[in-house]
């Protein structure tokens, strides 16, 4: 049995193919950048990319079950491909904002394209990636020593991208998970402040912890790369997750226990959830001051 991974090289979809090996599976691994992929031993590696889902001939060809990456622009032709190459069961890498009813534009469109389509689908609905805060914090860690957050006491329960990919390995190797939506968060509500300190006790390092104005948040935001410059306004509070002006009064109206920890990752997967004291510990490395 072939299992097709898009997104192989992101921090979850390489996670799920090296679970997909450790349990044997036979994967093929879908990259923009196949030369630079560095999977393990043993995955065949395709080049493809989602934008252009012509690039993607034959990636599908003899493959039974699918992990897909969320492209809303692209999803139904490309599952379209999918579909029509054999595939029958695919995990959706979702967004719980899709539960929440705040995500309608990139996460609910493929979700909508798989059950359209006809197919075995299970949706993992992560909430908010504690690897987020390496995107955000990592560069000034590692050049300073010191986080600048406008909310120091701003709390949530993230998941661990480990936990997020066990989830989807689950779904895809075994039955019984059809017709799932999994909302995934971590197993408890942790502060930024809180979370500095679990880093940097990880890390052995000190690390200063300096407010800023949302307005300096914005702009120290937008001058670093990728996620982060991308989801700029939303990180400081100016934008919600559909990239409308925020809601000053959301948060205060906001129900955190709704939407706190949820059993889910244990009730899929046998273990429990990891903290964020175990996800400073497992990338401690990334937040040292880089050598060279």
């Amino acid at each position: 049995m072939t299992i097709v991974v898009t997104g192989a090289t992101g921090a979850v979809g390489r996670l799920v193919t090296e679970g997909l090996v450790r349990a044997g599976a036979k994967v093929r691994a879908v990259s923009r950048a196949p030369e630079r992929a560095g999977l393990p031993d043993g995955v065949e590696v395709r080049a493809g990319d989602l934008k252009r889902p012509e690039t993607l001939d034959g990636v599908f060809d003899g493959a039974e079950r699918l992990y897909l990456f969320p492209h809303a622009a692209t999803a139904t032709e490309v599952v379209a491909r999918a579909k029509e190459a054999g595939v029958r069961r695919v995990v959706v890498l979702s967004s719980g904002a899709v539960t929440g009813g705040f995500d309608t534009e990139y996460h609910l469109p493929v979700e909508r394209a798989v059950e359209e389509a006809g197919l075995e689908w299970t949706h993992v609905r992560p909430g908010e990636f504690m690897h987020n805060r390496l995107l955000v914090w990592g560069p000034s860690i590692r050049a300073e020593g010191v986080v600048r957050d406008p909310d120091p006491d701003s709390s949530w329960c993230p998941v661990h991208e480990a936990d997020i990919a066990d989830v989807a390995v689950t779904a895809l190797l075994e039955d019984g998970h059809a017709g799932a939506a999994y909302d995934l968060n971590g197993p408890g509500f942790v502060s930024h402040r809180q979370m500095v300190a679990l880093i940097a006790e990880a890390a052995g390092r000190e690390i200063a912890f300096e407010r800023i104005t949302p307005e300096q948040a914005l702009e120290l935001y937008r001058a670093q790369p990728g996620f982060t410059a991308d989801n700029a306004a939303f990180l400081s509070g100016f934008e919600d997750y559909a990239g409308e002006p925020a809601d000053p009064h959301a948060a205060a109206d906001f129900d955190l226990a709704a939407y706190g920890p949820f059993p889910t990752i244990e009730a899929v997967t046998g273990a429990q959830a990891r903290d964020f004291a175990r996800w400073a510990r497992d990338h401690a490395d990334a937040f040292r001051v880089l050598s060279g």
